[in-house]
């Protein structure tokens, strides 16, 4: 056997067996176990195959930087992948697969990849894969794609529910170790509202596996007695089963709560997982220090792990790593390993020391290898032997296990999430966190204290900072007599000279030193290039265990400092997140927000169909009894707005209000037409650039008083345009004296077009909508019988006689019935959006199906609505570019079916008549296509090359996507009344 229970020791409750599978074999551990410690307990040494090589892995580490250990727990829709076996709770019935083998994990077919890896190095890829080109499609991305990854996921529908809370704090203290419970008790003594949060099941952190006393007792008691008096203060809350994952602005801490991840059973009303967002006015960082492995060869065989993860084994969990254990080690941690791991009986083989003059005592009767270094080892798919070398001599050395300690590094990756660099430190040869001001510091390990009784007085002395500055008086902190420790210096080591076989820098992704010279001598020596080139630190692992050996190896090899070399970039996520727990709740119909209209009750009660439009549901169309089809409908609907009159739900415009002395000249600057000398009580058709020249969106600017405006925007830039208006406003012209605020929810507002539209609206409205009264492009406050006050606008969408009636958002339905019953004897109707589609389509107006960001206002035939003469507009100078002005630029023109049944489909490209399909005969796209119940055919608005001059002129209209192809002819976009007697009636 290479592992086994003690027969007594660690934190586990032997009285509570567990059992468990592992590749369908049926094992067991013990409550408090973790998924790792039962299959080491269980003898299971092989858990898994590397990435590229399919080399055979075992258990690195006892946390979350384990890159091997990456297990799928659960079946069929409650599979997870990738789950850490290091950090995975123990609970009965757990199941757990290995991954990435085939047939099995014993013997995988492609472990054949370790026998090709000379042809395999880093970068392989970049250099295979691009010839035969042919060969990419058919041959390499579906072997890639077939290959990628680790484990696999399950399509079948998520059955648990997720959730996401906030939470608000004085301090965030991330870490339940020895410096995270001694700041947690200072901050609570001192009445601060405390948040601890533990990413392990256990809270005490480093204190569960520690041996060196506290007051003369171990140091799990004294974390027992600081957990206990931190429940008894009411401003306090512990999270464990919770990792933070991300530092974001304002000092908001991400954060996922494992609420039944350690559960067989699941309470349906309860959350599998929940989502934190931590408002904290401070945060103490006590994630301590990361155990960094030592580059040998053969340092990837199942068998060799962390020292510090041998004693977390055998302290903690009461399991040996093996019967016979070698320890490596550049530093004093690899004595104490050998301390604890002789304590519980464990035979040390040997402890190589990598240093000559180290001072350090092994326990008594451990042979100790002073200068020396593991070139190999020896074993299967397990430890059976290592060869060790001291100055030239080599002798092989019988273990079954190796336990290694390369340093320590810091875990500093959240404090470095928001751009700031780590800083080398030559005397800790380690990356310590850089300064981020008063919000968020490090304390303890985390900041290059490894003393146990400097982890404790760091914590406190950090706390009690934070309680002075909050202005509250600080309450006392006695540290427990701490007991004898050990020094716990070392001496860097990078890659240790003379590896027979592979030594690996990143387990996770097949990284050896070989790959990152590769890298150096073709140019790729910069770390984030060196990262990208051989994938070290990427993945889940993200470098935690090897990105600093890396860095290192790069720096020998180019003669610098690692502080030269520097580091990759630190991102959220610290620990792979669940697309669940990002979701929360937004899943299914409440995927996102659902934004109904003050007119949906009334769209309702007449029959409508609704559709999803972005976040709204908008009314489609609205059918009667014997309409068997859509189109029948949507017919019925155009043809009535056109004879008689319909009413439309337009409250989902985007409606913005604009005030101020200086609201004329800001959006004088914002359009590219004039609004400057806009006259009170007017409306104009508004159009607005981006920088670039192309347009951005178009809407109604309507003047209601010298100093107020009302902007409208479309629907699907109703947030987007507030956003424009708000950057304008704050960073390019701070000076003007102007507020906006959006009112599109405070209005309900709907159009009646149609030839007897005035005479309809005028039986509800009190003032004189006559011709000369109310003539087009008006736009002011009119009272309604019953005195209800409303603003009413005369624009057209549709190109018939129109107006837009705005009232109060409570006020719509009775505005819309009353509407409908004094339009009945007219022939009004509810019409929707298909409808005001179709209209706008034969009148020949725009929307963001043309208007879709690569369209200038000169493309979309609205070149007149430049303001040539204006001093300044966004958009004025980059318009005028050549390429945005030359002659064959693509022009909207309208299409005509030349046979009646033929359809077009939106999208479809433009071809002249007899050309072969080509990017290179392709004379535009299809924007927008209906069947015109006016006309009698299919017609489209489409982007044709020099559109403008070819009218009359034959195109084909070509879909190959749907097999549809089409000959039409070119016309002016404008179908329906194009010398708007109609809009003017």
């Amino acid at each position: 056997m290479t592992a086994y229970r003690l027969a007594s020791g660690g934190l586990i409750d032997r009285s509570n067996t567990i059992g468990f599978t592992f590749d369908g074999a049926n094992l067991s551990g013990h409550a408090g176990d973790t998924l790792a410690s039962a299959l080491l307990a269980n003898d299971r040494l092989l858990v898994g195959r590397s990435f590229k090589y399919h080399r055979p892995r075992g258990i690195v580490t006892a946390g979350s930087a384990e890159p091997n250990a990456l297990v799928t727990i659960g079946t069929g829709a409650r599979r997870d992948p990738n789950t850490k076996a290091t950090v995975a709770e123990l609970y009965d019935g757990l199941a757990a697969t290995s991954q990435n083998r085939w047939p099995s994990l014993a013997f995988d077919i492609g472990a054949v990849n370790d026998r090709l890896s000379r042809f395999l190095s880093a970068g392989f890829y970049y250099k295979t894969f691009m010839w035969p080109a042919a060969f990419w499609e058919k041959v390499y991305e579906p072997l890639i794609r077939r290959a990628a990854g680790l484990g696999r996921t399950d399509l079948p529908r998520d059955p648990d529910g997720y959730e996401k809370s906030w939470a608000h704090c004085d301090l965030l203290v991330v870490g339940s170790g020895p410096a995270g419970l001694a700041a947690a008790l200072v901050a609570a003594r001192s009445g601060l509202r405390v948040i601890l949060v533990e990413q392990d099941f256990a809270l005490g952190g480093a204190l569960l596996s520690e041996t060196t006393k506290l007051d003369g007792e171990a140091p799990y008691i004294f974390s027992r007695h600081a957990i206990d008096e931190l429940h008894g203060h009411p401003g306090v809350t512990l999270l464990p089963r919770t990792t933070v994952f991300g530092w974001y602005d304002d000092n908001v801490f991400g954060a996922v709560e494992r609420v039944q991840k350690h559960s067989a059973t699941i309470d349906a009303a309860r959350p599998v997982e929940r989502l934190w967002r931590i408002v904290a006015k401070h945060a103490i960082l006590a994630t301590g220090a990361e155990e960094r492995p030592l580059v040998f060869g053969g340092n990837d065989r199942p068998g060799v792990m962390m020292a510090s993860a041998a004693s977390t084994y055998a302290n903690r969990f009461g399991v040996a790593a093996g019967r016979s254990v070698a320890i490596f080690t550049n530093g004093s941690s690899g004595y104490r390993t050998a301390a604890d791991l002789s304590a519980r009986g464990v035979e040390i083989a040997a402890l190589i020391d990598s240093r000559t003059d180290a001072s350090d005592r092994a326990p008594d009767g451990v042979r100790v290898v002073r200068g020396g270094g593991i070139v190999d080892t020896k074993g299967r798919q397990r430890v059976r032997a290592v060869i060790a070398d001291r100055g030239g001599f080599e002798e092989m050395i019988a273990c079954d296990a190796v336990a290694m300690s390369g340093g320590w590094s810091p875990v500093i990756h959240l404090a470095c999430q928001r751009g700031g660099r780590p800083v080398w430190s030559q005397a800790l040869q380690a990356f310590l966190a850089p300064e981020v001001g008063d919000g968020l510091v490090m304390a303890g390990a985390a900041a290059g204290h490894y003393r146990l009784s400097e982890c404790l007085d760091d914590g406190a002395r950090k706390a009690s900072a934070i309680v002075e500055a909050l202005g509250r008086p600080v309450a006392g902190f006695e540290r427990p007599v701490v007991g004898e420790e050990v020094d716990p210096s070392f001496t860097a080591l990078w890659h240790v000279p003379g590896a027979r076989s592979k030594a690996f820098v990143d387990f996770q992704n097949d990284v050896h030193g070989k790959d990152l010279g590769l890298a150096l001598r073709e140019g790729f020596g910069h770390v984030e290039h060196a990262k990208r080139y051989t994938t070290s630190g990427m993945a889940t692992d993200q470098g935690k265990l090897g990105n600093v050996n890396a860095i290192g190896i790069l720096a020998a090899m180019r003669g610098v400092s690692p502080a030269e070399v520097g580091t990759t970039t630190f991102r959220p996520f610290y620990t792979p997140v669940s697309f669940g727990a990002l979701a929360g709740s937004s899943r299914d119909e409440h995927a996102m927000p659902v934004r109904r209209s003050p007119l949906h009750g009334w769209a309702a009660r007449h029959g409508a169909v609704f559709i999803d439009a972005g976040l709204w549901y908008r009314s489609s169309w609205f059918p009667k009894a014997g309409e068997k089809t859509w189109r029948e409908s949507v017919d019925r609907e155009v043809r009535t707005v056109r004879e008689h009159a319909g009413l439309c739900d337009v409250s989902t415009l985007g409606k913005i209000e604009v005030f101020g002395p200086d609201a004329a000249e800001f959006l004088n600057r914002l359009y590219c037409n004039p609004v400057l000398k806009l006259p009170v009580g007017k409306a104009r058709y508004g159009l607005m650039l981006r920088e670039d020249g192309m347009v951005y969106d178009d809407g109604t600017v309507s003047r209601l008083g010298e100093t107020h405006f009302l902007v409208t925007t479309t629907t699907a830039m109703a947030a987007g345009v507030l956003s424009h208006m708000e950057f304008a406003a704050q960073a390019l012209w701070p000076e003007l004296r102007v507020r906006f605020l959006s009112v599109s929810d405070q209005w309900a507002q709907m159009s009646i077009a149609g030839p007897k539209a005035r005479t309809i609206l005028q039986a509800v409205v009190e003032d004189d909508l006559s011709n000369a009264a109310f003539p087009f492009l008006a736009a002011r406050e009119v009272r309604l019988k019953g005195s209800l006050k409303a603003r009413l606008f005369r624009i057209s969408f549709s190109g018939e006689l129109a107006y837009e009636l705005a009232v109060p958002a409570g006020y719509g339905e009775a505005v819309a019935d009353a509407l409908m019953r004094a339009g009945e004897p007219q022939g009004l109707c509810a019409y929707g959006v298909e409808a005001l589609n179709v209209l706008r389509i034969e009148k020949g107006h725009v929307t963001h199906a043309e208007l879709d960001g690569r369209v200038t206002p000169d493309d979309a035939g609205l070149g007149r609505m430049m303001g040539t003469s204006k001093p300044d507009f966004i958009g004025k100078r980059l318009s005028t570019r050549f390429g945005l002005t030359a002659a064959d630029r693509a022009q909207l023109v309208g299409l005509k079916a030349l046979e009646a049944d033929k359809d077009m489909r939106a999208g479809a490209h433009l071809l002249k008549d007899g050309a072969k399909p080509s990017t290179v005969n392709d004379q535009g796209w299809v924007s927008s296509v209906c069947f015109s119940p006016t006309l009698g055919t299919h017609i489209a608005l489409a982007f044709l090359k020099s559109g403008r001059e070819r009218y009359g002129e034959k195109i084909i209209v070509w879909d190959r996507l749907r097999g549809v192809e089409t000959v039409a002819e070119v016309c002016d976009p404008v179908f329906v009344d194009p010398e708007n007697r109609r809009l003017m009636a």
